[in-house]
């Protein structure tokens, strides 16, 4: 994992927060705050300027600044982490995406019967953050969606891609179970915000 050095003074970046798409779960809460507002949170201690969804994207692009994709059911993502990866992508001009293990089983499908399983250590589950450095901005007419696995895998074979070890926190919730389990892992941590600090 990268070093936290990065968090210490910040690269500037501006960042969007992803809840559209999610159902009411960004709106869930854990430690007493919202999914969202805690990656907001997240994404502003890390030295992102958070954008609206409205902004125009042409000033995004020419900005020359990065810019940061955080899933809102990625909120316990610390904002280490994600300075570190704005830091990687501009120092190596890559998209830097922050992935955690599969620990599902995976199996084959072949003609609608299930077969083998799938060797897990080639697999990957893309998290949060998901950093595009300016020069891969520029080339982008259109912004991403908010899907990060489909945007991901629909760049072009040109655009360079780091993928990053995300720290056990900046695991994706799919259901109000799993919020109370992150909950739970991040309980030492407590929540980011006024009521966390």
């Amino acid at each position: 994992m990268m070093g936290d050095d990065a968090y210490d003074e910040p690269q500037p970046a501006l960042g969007r927060v992803l809840d559209e798409g999610r159902g009411s779960l960004p709106y869930s809460l854990i430690h007493g705050e919202a999914l969202v507002a805690c990656a907001a949170w997240a994404l502003g201690e890390a030295g992102a300027t958070p954008i609206d969804v409205g902004a125009s994207w042409s000033g995004v692009r020419t900005s020359g600044e990065p810019f940061v994709l955080h899933d809102s059911l990625c909120p316990m993502t610390p904002p280490a982490f994600i300075a570190a990866c704005v830091r990687r992508a501009v120092e190596a001009e890559v998209v830097v995406v922050g992935v955690r293990p599969v620990t599902d089983t995976i199996r084959v499908v072949e003609d609608g019967f299930v077969g083998s399983d799938v060797d897990r250590d080639g697999l990957a589950a893309v998290c949060s953050p998901v950093v595009l450095p300016p020069s891969v901005l520029r080339s982008m007419a259109e912004p991403p969606g908010d899907d990060l696995v489909a945007f991901v895998a629909g760049l072009p074979d040109d655009v360079a891609v780091e993928l990053v070890a995300a720290p056990p926190a900046a695991r994706r919730v799919s259901s109000a179970e799993e919020v109370r389990l992150l909950e739970a892992l991040t309980a030492e941590a407590r929540a980011p915000g006024p009521r966390g600090r």
